[in-house]
């Protein structure tokens, strides 16, 4: 009791009904603990008694100050659903010894923010929850047994839940100590797994077992050791698309502009080599293909995400092969046709198509095209500047492209383009037309098909587009035109000795060559032909539409490989044959734990890897580093550099912060302290 009885202050605190039992503990053992506690901090100054429905303190005004504040602390929590234990009263009653108070650790924002009846139980924690909640990327730094990977498992949990997230991506460095994954037995599961098991322990205690392997084989919970985030790479010698044109992965570099989903450039923002990795042929319904790495992220959808009309969901390259069967993994093509800088042309790009479709270009004489369609006739006749289009006359369908007095403009323009003089298997599009604005190129691809494409439509069917020509170059300049577009194509060849011989002015005619024929699907809202008869055909049965399915992933040996960051919120880009490929975490709540094992280079790369719509989470403590003595720490770095950037939060931990055994506290703060003397010695 206070020594002077007339500074002694008396204070009552009410109780609940339901209450009463909870603050008590079974037994009285909450109380008797409480009075433990603060007896020893308070000796002879301080009585506690709880009589009915409240709780009376009586003593000296500094102490009952201080008890009010852990009881009221208490009560607080207890409302909130909370529960309380030995821990729970030994941080209540040293933070208010400290002045502060566990009340201050859930206020709403931090209520609404975590799952169940899941509360932060001191200052540190609310003020790393709330960071959380308000910053893209949070660092929490500080001892053992502060919460710091638990609450944040519980921040990405309640993040999918609200569908503010798609996925959740936890790692963490899989070498400690020194140790080498190659040396430890088992698969590669078995030799991470013991480095994961925290991480396993924080979801199992909120995700039910079943429904956590229902999200892993989805891909929607990835765990992976932070080695497995270095990859997602395709070989450096790998086509992307720029907006100039095709160039190898390899000479990219921060600031580069490569085309993205929407056909429109979007920014290189980070490169990563990653020397010699196993890479993989993947291969697609179409016929195209294109080489990655194992853990190379594909944005897909499966039959179940069609049905429910969810988005993409990310899966590896490794996940993809596990899995092939019955179309399983469809690949999302261009949303929109690719921008390319559009550029002046000698020849009307739909005139240039009729003329590569049925046109007579042959050197040393005048430039012709075959066609009995009046249709046709006038279409080319009104795009031809200076161009006299005659019949040729008699039965015959050819019409003259006569030109005035000076040279033939037609020819003039087909020599520049390198076409005069061309046969039939020689045919090519010009650069210029394929590297071009979408409407050129879209009205070259029309006046292929209205002059030597057919429509085909089968009792209840969608309509089917083809394309024959002899030329392998013209064939895969058609592909190339109807890719850009957002459409695929369907490439077979049929051999000479197969193809039925021709009628010609009413004699038989052999083919000359093989027969390229392509089976073309545009997107919806693009129509393959501009012809009347052969578009109200198309427009009647609808076109099919075009899908992209993975076929087949192949190991296919070893090579240099090399990812890349671009800014898009898809993290979509193109890569050859116009294939939509994946390499940026958008949409995920990614969690880097241990991370003071990372070196400098690692934590940039995992820091860059951050995409749209993500949030990123870096715990840590940095007296417990494995990494070798002349290795610097990727964590301390990146709290010197990265210090005071806007939607960065750095939240560390104290020993009052601890939430483990009472116990752990007193031993990091002895630690602490031998620390201390050690340096004043």
């Amino acid at each position: 009791m206070a020594r002077n009885p007339e500074e002694a202050q008396r204070l009552v605190i009410p109780l609940k009904p339901e209450e009463t039992l909870a603050f008590l503990g079974q037994a009285d053992k909450n109380l008797k603990k409480l009075r433990a506690l603060l007896r020893e901090a308070f000796p002879e100054r301080l009585k506690l008694v709880v009589r009915g429905d409240q709780v009376e303190l009586s003593g000296d005004p500094e102490a009952v100050g201080v008890a009010e504040r852990v009881v009221r602390d208490l009560l607080a929590l207890l409302r909130q659903g909370a529960e309380l234990d030995e821990p729970t009263l030994e941080q209540a009653v040293g933070l208010a010894l400290q002045g502060e108070g566990l009340y201050q650790a859930t206020t709403p924002e931090t209520e609404l923010a975590l799952p169940g009846r899941l509360r932060p139980k001191t200052p540190g924690q609310r003020r790393y929850v709330e960071a959380i909640a308000t910053h893209d990327i949070t660092f929490g730094v500080g001892p053992a047994g502060t919460g710091k990977t638990y609450l944040a498992v519980a921040m990405a949990v309640s993040h999918l839940r609200a569908r503010r997230v798609k996925r959740i991506v936890l790692t963490r460095p899989a070498v400690e100590a020194g140790e080498k994954l190659g040396f430890l037995p088992g698969d590669i599961q078995a030799k991470v797994d013991p480095y994961l098991r925290p991480l396993y322990d924080a979801l199992f205690d909120m995700i039910d077992a079943e429904r956590f392997e229902q999200y892993l084989q989805s891909g929607i919970i990835e765990v992976a050791p932070l080695a497995f985030m270095r990859g997602r790479a395709q070989p450096v010698d790998t086509p992307v698309l720029t907006p100039e044109g095709f160039r190898p992965m390899g000479r990219l570099k921060p600031g580069d502009w490569v085309v993205g989903a929407y056909g429109v450039p979007v920014m290189v923002v980070a490169v990563h080599p990653q020397g010699v990795k196993p890479i993989y042929r993947v291969r697609f319904s179409d016929g195209v293909e294109t080489r990655a790495t194992a853990d190379h992220l594909w944005a897909v959808l499966t039959p179940w995400d069609r049905r429910r009309k969810r988005p993409p969901r990310l899966v590896t390259t490794e996940e993809m092969r596990d899995n092939l069967h019955q179309h399983r993994y469809e690949i999302p093509l261009l949303q929109a046709p690719v921008e390319f800088p559009r550029r002046p042309v000698p020849l009307d790009p739909y005139a240039l198509g009729l003329l590569l479709g049925d046109g007579c270009l042959t050197d040393g004489t005048t430039p012709t095209l075959c066609t009995g369609d009046p249709e046709l006739k006038e279409a080319l006749a009104a795009r031809l500047q200076g161009v006299k289009v005659v019949p040729k006359g008699g039965a015959d369908p050819t019409l003259t492209l006569k030109g005035g007095e000076n040279r033939n403009p037609v020819s003039t323009a087909l020599r520049a383009l390198g076409l005069w003089g061309t046969r039939s298997r020689e045919r090519f599009v010009p650069e210029a037309y394929l590297w071009n604005a979408w409407e050129v190129r879209l009205a070259v691809l029309q006046g292929l098909l209205d002059a030597d494409g057919s429509v085909h439509v089968q009792p209840g069917r969608r309509a089917r587009v083809q394309f024959s020509t002899s030329s392998p170059r013209l064939a895969q300049d058609v592909a190339f035109l109807v890719r850009s577009l957002g459409g695929v194509v369907h490439h077979r060849v049929r051999p000479q000795h197969r193809l039925h011989p021709g009628v010609a002015r009413g004699q038989t005619a052999l083919h000359p060559a093989e027969s390229h024929v392509l089976d073309i699907r545009l997107p919806p809202g693009l129509s393959p032909f501009r012809l009347a008869r052969k578009a109200a055909i198309y427009a009647q049965a609808g076109g099919i539409h075009p899908m992209r399915f993975v076929e087949a992933v192949e190991p296919t040996g070893e090579a240099e490989a090399v990812c890349i960051t671009v800014a898009s919120p898809d993290g979509l880009y193109v890569t050859e044959d116009f294939i939509l490929t994946h390499n940026t975490l958008n949409d995920a709540f990614i969690i880097l734990d241990e991370a003071q094992n990372t070196t400098p280079e690692q934590m940039k790369m995992f820091l860059t890897r951050m995409g749209f719509s993500s949030k990123m989470v870096i715990t840590g403590d940095v007296t417990q580093i494995d990494l070798p003595k002349h290795q610097k720490s990727g964590l301390i770095e990146a709290t010197r550099i990265l210090k005071g950037i806007e939607g960065i939060a750095f939240i560390y931990f104290k020993e009052s912060d601890v939430v483990r055994h009472p116990l752990v506290a007193r031993i990091i703060k002895a630690y602490e302290e031998a620390e201390r003397g050690g340096d004043r010695g």
